[in-house]
Order: structure tokens, then C-alpha cells, then sequence
């Protein structure tokens, strides 16, 4: 047994956790968290964002479904779920209260924000030195039509919001753009990444703070490699290259965790192209030894209990003493 296994074997014991799912989807990978936590001996609530609330009549100021009005000691997040702006601020707003009450939330609203948002992972890639292709982010089709123009190269523009291989286009000139409609007026241009050989190639890396946690290749007859989109995953040892960027991808954007998608040039240098704050591993799970959810609650019960002997002894609230006459 691993001395981190063997840390965590007891670590959920006792601990409230909320393990918040998406609305309206399947729960393979929830149930597979939630049987982890409870073998641990925690006590887990599978709910969702959209179920909690703000309420001023609690001592807490949130409910969330399950735990009577209290706070649980920890949160998982696997989902957001899907919604109008405001839903998704709402939901947000609820992580970082929760965040702000002392509740140690993984992944947080703001890696949450980081990531959901492409530009920002990576601008967030960019400053902090890990390898990417160029990309450029502009509001409006006008300034989108002019660097195609004269990017003179094949580009990839990816909805702003997105996964899992949907929306991506190839664009090899300016009529091969979306419209606005289609484009929500955000244009995010990736330069493309030509394949090695015959079938194209890239890897996803299911990392915590902790240590890589499984990864595999994923290999199709196109450019678009998801497994989501027909990609073929197959198991794969990544490199200490491949280890060492993909921590160095999760530390720019703040997360606990994620799915880090790596792609290499023709001329041998590794990028990164994506960091996914809420990963899918199904595919990876199908050609891996790892127990991934078992491997990541682990992980995640241990910086419960780092943050729990962190955590300030709470404080008594101070008495009110009547004004001097």
C-alpha cells in the first residue's frame, strides 16, 4: 500500500461531503466518486448547483440539499451544469461563498472560471511559460477575417465554451470562419497542429497536485482526436516531459485536479492545448490499471484534511457590552 493510500484510507471518516453532479446527465463518474467517499467512511450527499440557495436566514447563509441548513465540511465539484449566464453566475457565486465560509471546495469557482473559459486558460499557459500554440482571442468576425488573413496558416477556431470535441472547425481562410450567430461574436483561433505521421495523436493526463494520476493517447483519422468525437484511446506511461507540463498546466490555472490535452509539433516540441477543470475519464478509465476515481478521492480527502488542520480555531463571537450612558 502506497504511503498516500495509506494516508487517505481513514481520511474521510466522519466528514459531511456534497458531490455535486450535472442536471439532466448520466452519473458514471459521480457514482463511482461517491462510492469511493463512502468506503472511506464519509457521509456524502449527491446533489447539484442548481438545487442550493442562498438564504439569510441560516447561520451559514447557503443551503444546500442534505445537510439542514449546515455547511459540509468539503465539496467536490463535477458539474456546474448547463444554464443562461445568470444560472451559471448564481452557481459560481455559490463555490466561492462556500470557499469563503471555510468549506474546502475542489475544484474552486475560480479554477472553474479559469478553465471554462479558453482564452483565459491560455493567457493563464502563456504567462506562466508552458508551451501552447498561438492563439488569438477577439470580440467581432471584422478583426477575425483580418488575422486569418494574415495568419497565411491553417487555424482551429474553438467555442469559448466547450468540450469534449464539439464545435471545432478547421479554418483555412477567411469564408471558412463561423458566422457571428454561430460564433457567439467570440472568435478563439488556435494555430493547428499537423500530425507526425499517417493518423493524428495527442494525450490527455488526468493529474492532481499530488502526482499524474493515469493518461492516455488518443489516435483518429482526422484531427479531431476526442474520444467523444470517435477517437481511439489506448494506454499510455507519459513522459517525465509529459508529467512535468501537465503539472505545470494545473498550477497556472489554479486547480486541484483536471484533464490536461497534450500535442506534439512535427519538429518534436510538446504543447499543451487544453486544461479541463472537470475532466471526463470513462474512455481513459477503459485502458487504464488505475482506479481513477478511487485514485483522485484519495487525493482529494488528503487536502480535506490538509485544510482542516490549517484552518483557524473558530473564534467565539464577541459578546455586545451596553453603551456607557
Amino acid at each position: 500500500m502506497s504511503s498516500i493510500k495509506a494516508s487517505a484510507e481513514h481520511s474521510g471518516s466522519g466528514l459531511r461531503i456534497a458531490l455535486f453532479l450535472e442536471e439532466e446527465s448520466g452519473n458514471w463518474h459521480v457514482r463511482r466518486l461517491a462510492e469511493a467517499l463512502r468506503a472511506r467512511g464519509a457521509y456524502v450527499v449527491v446533489t447539484s448547483l442548481p438545487r442550493c440557495a442562498f438564504d439569510t436566514q441560516l447561520a451559514g447563509g447557503i443551503d444546500i440539499p442534505g445537510f439542514d441548513g449546515r455547511l459540509p465540511d468539503a465539496v467536490f465539484v463535477r458539474s456546474i451544469s448547463a444554464g443562461t449566464l445568470e444560472q451559471i453566475t448564481f452557481r459560481l457565486g455559490i463555490l466561492h461563498a462556500l470557499r469563503e465560509s471555510g468549506v474546502r471546495v475542489w475544484n474552486d469557482a475560480r479554477a472553474i472560471e479559469r478553465c471554462v473559459d479558453k482564452s483565459a486558460t491560455t493567457f493563464l499557459l502563456h504567462k506562466a511559460g508552458i508551451p501552447t500554440p498561438r492563439t488569438r482571442t477577439m470580440e467581432g468576425p471584422t478583426g477575425a477575417d483580418d488575422y486569418v488573413r494574415s495568419a497565411a496558416r491553417p487555424l482551429i477556431f474553438k467555442p469559448l465554451f466547450g468540450s469534449q470535441g464539439k464545435g471545432l472547425l478547421r479554418v483555412d481562410d477567411a469564408a471558412g470562419l463561423p458566422s457571428p450567430e454561430a460564433a457567439d461574436n467570440i472568435y478563439y483561433l488556435q494555430d493547428f497542429v499537423p500530425s507526425s505521421g499517417v493518423t493524428f495523436e495527442d494525450w490527455r493526463v488526468i493529474v492532481t497536485r499530488r502526482r499524474v494520476v493515469a493518461a492516455m493517447a488518443r489516435r483518429a483519422g482526422n484531427w479531431i482526436t476526442n474520444v467523444h468525437q470517435g477517437g481511439e484511446p489506448s494506454p499510455h506511461i507519459p513522459s517525465e516531459e509529459m508529467a512535468r507540463l501537465a503539472a505545470g498546466a494545473l498550477a497556472a490555472v489554479g486547480a486541484d485536479y483536471a484533464g490536461v490535452d497534450l500535442i506534439r509539433t512535427p519538429d518534436g516540441r510538446l504543447l499543451v492545448l487544453e486544461v479541463n477543470s472537470n475532466p471526463s475519464w470513462r474512455g481513459l478509465q477503459s485502458v487504464s490499471d488505475v482506479d481513477i476515481a478511487e485514485t483522485i478521492i484519495e487525493d482529494f480527502l488528503l487536502a480535506v484534511a490538509e485544510h482542516r488542520r490549517e484552518a483557524p480555531e473558530p473564534r467565539s463571537e464577541p459578546r455586545s457590552e451596553p453603551c456607557p450612558a
